[in-house]
């Protein structure tokens, strides 16, 4: 298991480096770390991280169509090939995903609690935050980066409480990673109107 969870450090820190260069083949590193990660949680009994990691193996090829579609739109527009394209976060969106954050915890620390998973609430919160987030990368949405600053940190709690060591220092790497993202976007950013 070890070696799992050292592939999915080193694909995660390439996909994290991908991601703040905002690189379409990070979609593509994230299909194989997404299965290694799956692969780590599902024997740890975190379930709701497995789940997780299966909705980012899902939306990563949704992803990959997302971010080609925008990148082409960006470069029509004159963007240069370095920019990185962003779409503004609509009110709504923000509603409708506190309101599916704070519902899915609930209700999915409730389905962790039946399958007897030792971190029910927080891996629940992990699961449905991180979900959240993902989608908001999808889109490009630089406010993403804040909803991993806390989702990863609190993974990297999750991980290090499991004694799962080598994931603890994934997720804390991608916490640290997520700060910076946020200010390599706002520098490098274009709306796409």
């Amino acid at each position: 298991m070890d070696f799992m969870e050292i592939f999915t450090l080193v694909t995660g820190v390439i996909y994290i480096i991908l991601e703040i260069r905002q690189k379409n083949l990070m979609w593509v590193v994230g299909v194989f770390t997404s299965l290694a990660a799956m692969w780590v949680f599902f024997r740890q009994g975190l379930y709701a991280s497995f789940g997780l990691n299966t909705y980012y193996l899902i939306t990563a090829f949704i992803g990959l169509w997302q971010w080609g579609r925008d990148r082409r739109k960006l470069t029509s527009d004159a963007g240069s090939s370095d920019s990185i394209h962003l779409n503004r976060l609509p009110v709504r969106t923000v509603v409708l995903s506190a309101a599916v954050v704070a519902a899915g915890t609930f209700g999915l620390a409730w389905v962790m609690e039946l399958l007897e998973n030792p971190m029910s609430y927080l891996d629940a919160a992990v699961a449905v935050l991180s979900a959240v987030a993902t989608w908001w990368l999808v889109r490009s949405y630089i406010a993403q980066w804040w909803l991993w600053v806390i989702a990863d940190a609190l993974s990297t709690i999750l991980c290090a409480t499991q004694g799962m060591w080598w994931m603890t220092a994934l997720y804390a790497a991608y916490a640290l990673s997520a700060i910076y993202g946020y200010v390599h976007w706002k520098k490098h950013g274009v709306y796409l109107e």
